[in-house]
């Protein structure tokens, strides 16, 4: 089976074959750091490290890029006296990138800040003016030293979210006193008074700097040339900011990206998330007390296109999921010990088949845990060529997915203090019901084990020890 993608502008899924063979290029817009991440910045994140995984998995290397809109109107009106707009926004970076690191997302080949590619953004918009695009607000009027994209000379202007032009908003980004028509949006916004002298830049219409969608289209092309693969984000940047990435992208005369793909928004509780509703989860909000891993779990397990509704019970249902993958793996390990690694076991068909249908996860996790259920009778039946078979395609599966509790990485976060007392806890329990069984007290051993079996607890004994497990049912 190829791969299919589904293609906002397609509004169809279609076969993915990659501008150059061995070599996928993927633009993604990133966050603007006027403040910090919260879940939605995290599911968004996560569903193109997915996609990006899957990608190096089915045709080899990735140039994967993702910008930081550190200048923006945002930015400037969340800058205080004591910390200026650049020092807001590197200190919001540094947010997201931990937010990021902490639940497996790969680190991007390259990161570019908008304030570093301003030059490219001065020759994509003379470029324009000069193919009869855009324009520059009239010196004489209070606009002047604003440049704007003149919607109404391109015509496939709304391609890509399929909008006609006189039914869409006006641009609301900029003074729209220097506007032709009320759609058209800037590409360079002049100085005004009382903002920083730091965050203007000089250029041929005068001190500002750029408009948003700007940012993106030289950026992209700066990193990935003027046509590339995939552009992504999420399904509320479709418009404006895609629209009019792609119309100044292509009416410079690149061709920009060939697939676009979006991801589904969050919701909580079945609430859209919104700071005067109160259920604006941040990402530190989401990560404090919990597994990483149970959050990386949790906000992929649903289809990157769908909406996503975040409750305590999906993370509940996380956790319990991976403790189901981890006792399998760990049981195996036991059992088998090397033994298990010159299995060669290909990756299951029905998982591939699930990731090359538009990033099937659901499908693909459920393919996981019926070869846990298999690899776990396996070992019940004492049959370790299946086991050690089950073992090996279930690790190549959770980590394609970033989801291997087994991995090193996550291993800190299951060595927390609490980790820690409560397998002292059930250590000593355990040791209790050892000494009850050596006794032949029969009825106490039973009692500890009926007491964590009430907790939770699963055990397991072997010929060498007794091994403790949550009950991930």
């Amino acid at each position: 089976m190829t791969l299919r993608l589904y293609d906002t502008q397609a509004q169809a899924a279609r076969e993915f074959v990659p501008r150059e063979p061995g070599d996928v290029s993927v633009y993604v817009c990133g966050p603007t750091v006027q403040s910090g991440p919260h879940i939605g910045h995290l599911r968004g994140a996560l569903s193109f490290d997915i996609l990006r995984r899957w990608l190096a998995h089915r045709f080899g290397r990735v140039t994967f890029v993702r910008n930081v809109t550190d200048i923006d109107d945002k930015v400037l009106a969340n800058a205080t006296e004591t910390e200026p707009w650049w020092a807001l926004a590197y200190r919001m970076e540094l947010a997201f990138t931990r937010a990021y690191s902490a639940i497996g997302i790969l680190p991007p080949t390259y990161e570019p800040r908008a304030t570093a590619s301003i030059p490219q953004m001065l020759e994509l918009i003379e470029r324009l003016i000069e193919a009869g695009h855009a324009y520059a607000a009239d010196g004489e009027s209070d606009a002047a030293g604003d440049v704007y994209f003149d919607v109404r000379s391109w015509r496939a202007y709304g391609s890509l979210t399929h909008q006609s032009l006189d039914a869409m908003e006006p641009a609301a980004d900029a003074d729209p006193r220097g506007k032709r028509d009320p759609r058209d949006f800037a590409l360079w916004k002049r100085a005004k008074p009382g903002e920083p002298s730091s965050a203007t830049w000089t250029s041929p219409w005068g001190a500002g700097r750029p408009g948003w969608h700007i940012e993106c289209s030289a950026m992209s092309r700066r990193y990935l040339g003027a046509e590339f693969d995939i552009h992504g984000g999420g399904l509320d940047l479709r418009f404006p900011h895609h629209e009019n990435e792609l119309a100044q992208s292509t009416a410079a005369g690149d061709a920009f990206a060939r697939y676009w793909v979006h991801n589904g928004l969050v919701t909580v509780d079945g609430q859209k998330m919104s700071k005067s509703l109160g259920n604006f989860v941040l990402a530190d909000d989401a990560l404090r007390g919990r597994d990483p891993l149970v959050v990386r779990y949790a906000l992929g397990a649903a289809h990157y296109r769908s909406s996503l509704d975040i409750t305590d019970r999906a993370f509940d249902e996380a956790e319990s999921a991976l403790e189901r993958i981890r006792t399998f793996l760990e049981r195996a390990e036991r059992m088998l010990g090397t033994a298990s690694w010159l299995t060669v076991a290909p990756l299951p068909e029905a998982f591939a088949d699930a990731m090359d249908d538009d990033l099937g996860v659901p499908q693909a996790l459920a393919v996981i845990h019926d070869t846990v259920r298999a690899g776990n009778s396996a070992l019940d039946e004492g049959d370790h060529d299946g086991a050690a078979r089950a073992s090996i395609e279930v690790g190549r599966m959770v980590g394609i997915l970033g989801i291997n509790p087994l991995d090193p990485q996550w291993r800190a976060s299951s060595d927390s203090p609490e980790s820690a007392a409560l397998d002292t806890l059930v250590q000593t329990m355990i040791g209790q019901r050892a000494q009850a069984r050596a006794d032949k007290d029969w009825a106490s051993a039973d009692r500890v084990r009926d007491a964590l079996t009430a907790a939770g607890i699963v055990l397991e004994d072997t010929p060498d020890a007794t091994h403790w497990s949550f009950d991930g049912r």
